[in-house]
């Protein structure tokens, strides 16, 4: 399976992997998922930190290469299509970051791991 990891999901995964259901943590740890953080949710995790909204993330964003690395995942950058498409979609659903995370999912034929329901109306597969 190719698997992308929500932003909280990623968070739990790195910090409280217990938080997360034993099918998930069963699913990142098999060696044969590739696993894929966004660096919206990097920008995410920054923003929110600032904000106030996150505390205690300085030190996720200090070690973020390494977390990805004991995770084997890989980044996922922003390309112009994923940007197009997250901008472009007409759910009513006010998270950008939570827009851009589904349409990299659909184009890149990723599963979400996500325990945001709401992001199924994107027409992405959801694990959780």
């Amino acid at each position: 399976m190719r698997l992308l990891l929500d932003t909280h999901a990623f968070l739990w995964a790195v910090s409280e992997p217990a938080r997360l259901p034993v099918r998930v943590r069963s699913a990142i740890r098999q060696r044969e998922n590739e696993l894929f953080v966004s660096v919206a949710s990097a920008w995410e995790i920054a923003a929110k930190f600032r904000l106030g909204k996150l505390p205690g993330a300085d030190v996720v964003i200090a070690k973020f290469s390494d977390l990805l690395r004991e995770l084997r995942a890989s980044d996922l950058p922003i390309a112009r299509m994923h940007a197009l498409r997250a901008g472009g979609y007409t759910q009513l659903h006010a998270d950008p970051f939570d827009r851009m995370l589904a349409a990299q999912a659909d184009m890149e034929e990723l599963t979400l791991i996500s325990k945001d329901r709401a992001l199924r109306q994107f027409g992405v597969e959801l694990l959780w």
